[in-house]
């Protein structure tokens, strides 16, 4: 970056700071996003003090051709913008150079989605580590995506709500709508599985200590906790951090690229499948506790992509010959 452009980028996140009172994040943020942009120009002989706007056009392409994240793109041309646009109200500059630059507009990305393939692999591999701690990941995963559950709905479950082996959850979503969920027999099945070995999960001093017992596994300790999925640690429940490092580690042992897995990705997996398989879009939307339809059309171009495939590589005259 040029003396005059590093002059210019240093009053600026000194006005952010001053006058907007811009976070030490955000202000770390802006400094690597204008740092940025000054590399690229001065690969064309540019700087920021001196860039036309050809060339900041040419570095908001550039942003787009790297691969990054629609989100990291975005704040880099707001970064520059709001640049361009202190320094012509500084008189530094009698044009800005970003503003014939349109901004693209962001599409919604699509959700990531695991197949019913992996999807099997996926909950066969939470199962399979050591005992207990088998019983409990894989209920998580069977109950998320059999439901579609939010991962803060999953570590919100109360014992009760599944104490009498129910066919339907009574969950509180967003805003504290409650909604029905789902529970299939597989489901159903891994928690019993997972309930004789719950106590085993309560904090020390809590329920019997093997965790076998009356009712499977509910000792005294179920009334100081009530979670379905208790822990030892402060908030006395598993937490969703802790779910998804072991999906990490489950997707792994999968043969499944971890990128690929969050918790998140679960709900994705239930309501495109249910639309694979013939869904109603309004029921999915209900399942999912979706407000809008809207958001849940977006799995209708997951699942139309997917048909689109197997329509292209299965079916006879789809195929090259």
């Amino acid at each position: 970056m040029s003396a005059k452009g590093a002059e210019w980028a240093e009053a600026f996140l000194e006005m952010m700071a001053v006058e907007r009172a811009a976070a030490q994040n955000t202000l770390a943020a802006y400094s690597r996003d204008l740092t940025d942009a000054g590399v690229f120009l001065a690969t064309h002989g540019r700087g920021l003090a001196d860039a036309s706007a050809e060339d900041v056009e040419a570095y908001f392409a550039d942003l787009g051709a790297r691969g990054l994240s629609p989100a990291t793109a975005a704040r880099r041309r707001a970064a520059v913008r709001q640049f361009y646009r202190f320094v012509l109200g500084e008189g530094w500059r009698a044009d800005d150079p970003s503003r014939r630059v349109d901004a693209p507009r962001k599409g919604r990305p699509l959700p990531k989605v695991l197949s019913r393939a992996e999807m099997d692999k996926l909950i066969a591999s939470a199962s399979a580590r050591d005992g207990a701690q088998g019983l409990r990941f894989g209920c998580m995963v069977e109950l998320a995506y059999a439901s579609g559950l939010r991962i803060s709905e999953l570590t919100a479950l109360p014992l009760a709500a599944l104490a009498r082996d129910p066919a339907y959850l009574i969950v509180k979503g967003k805003g504290g709508k409650e909604r029905l969920a789902p529970l299939n027999e597989t489901a159903r099945a891994a928690v019993k599985a997972y309930l004789m070995v719950r106590g085993r999960f309560l904090p020390k001093g809590e329920g019997k200590s093997g965790g076998e017992g009356k009712k499977g596994g509910e000792g005294k300790g179920d009334k100081a906790n009530p979670w379905l999925f208790p822990s030892r640690g402060k908030a006395g429940r598993l937490t969703p951090r802790r779910f998804a490092q072991v999906l990490d580690e489950a997707a792994a042992d999968a043969g499944i690229d971890p990128a690929r897995v969050s918790p998140h990705v679960l709900r994705h997996a239930f309501a495109t499948h249910l639309l694979e398989g013939g869904a109603d879009l309004r029921v999915v939307q209900k399942l999912l506790g979706h407000a809008d339809i809207a958001t849940t059309q977006i799995y209708t171009h997951v699942a139309s992509d997917r048909l689109r495939e197997v329509m292209a590589t299965k079916h006879p005259l789809g195929r090259k010959r």
